[in-house]
């Protein structure tokens, strides 16, 4: 709800900001009016620099939302919205604006929810079926890449070394530390349940590529700007060293 009050107050001030940090020659800033002359060719309505900050406030704000999962505006509404809000003239009284917008979210973050849910089991049913897939009772799923030579495994109470690269069930890499070229050490009762119950079976060297249902991952939350609540998500684990 805070993100969503203070999106205009946050990109006003970022403008703000930004034209505060630099003192260079004014050589070397390019000006709205030349900005406006290249942008009329494609908008002729816009024709001052009222007009295209207008104009590019709208879409900041239309950005915002699509980021926060509220794409699916009435727009037609939210222009007369956006204009009541101008004159300070809510058709429907100010207490029960922000329930209304919390409503909304409440609905479209349940029904994202089920839809990756469905995607995610729809995902695991078939890739239970591939040869060399592991599925233990819990839901959790994997595959072994590298088996280790080791005979040690790390308990909870161990903190361990590992290489990963996560992805979503469409290959969308939300994190990964092969990528970044650097390893990381945690304590292994502080990850999530799926990590926990595939490194507790892995001896130093392996590298497994597990397959971790919502319930055993986020479960109905999100997890920064790539994990959608309800996701399915896939790791390639590989266990460096336990401490």
């Amino acid at each position: 709800m805070k993100k969503l009050v203070c999106i205009i107050g946050s990109f006003c001030f970022l403008t703000f900001a930004d034209a505060q940090v630099s003192k260079t020659p004014p050589a070397k800033t390019v000006k709205v009016a030349n900005a406006n002359v290249a942008i009329s060719s494609v908008a002729s309505a816009i024709k001052n620099t009222k007009d295209s900050a207008s104009y590019a406030l709208g879409y900041r704000i239309a950005q915002s939302l699509k980021a926060q999962g509220l794409q699916n505006v009435n727009v037609a509404l939210f222009n007369k919205g956006m204009a009541a809000g101008v004159l300070a003239k809510p058709e429907i009284p100010d207490t029960l604006l922000d329930i209304c917008i919390k409503n909304y979210q409440d609905k479209m973050s349940q029904e994202k929810i089920l839809q990756n849910r469905a995607m995610g089991a729809e995902f695991l049913a078939n890739n239970a079926k591939r040869p060399g897939v592991v599925k233990l009772t819990s839901g959790l799923q994997y595959e072994v890449l590298v088996a280790g030579t080791g005979t040690q495994k790390p308990t909870l109470n161990n903190k361990v070394k590992c290489h990963y690269h996560g992805t979503l069930i469409d290959g969308t890499v939300f994190d990964s530390s092969v990528q970044r070229g650097e390893p990381i050490s945690f304590p292994l009762n502080g990850v999530i349940k799926g990590w926990q119950d595939a490194l507790q079976l892995m001896t130093v060297g392996s590298k497994w590529k597990l397959f971790i249902p919502s319930e055993l991952a986020y479960g109905e939350r999100s997890a920064g700007p790539v994990i959608g609540p309800g996701s399915t998500l896939i790791f390639e684990v590989e266990l460096l060293g336990i401490d």
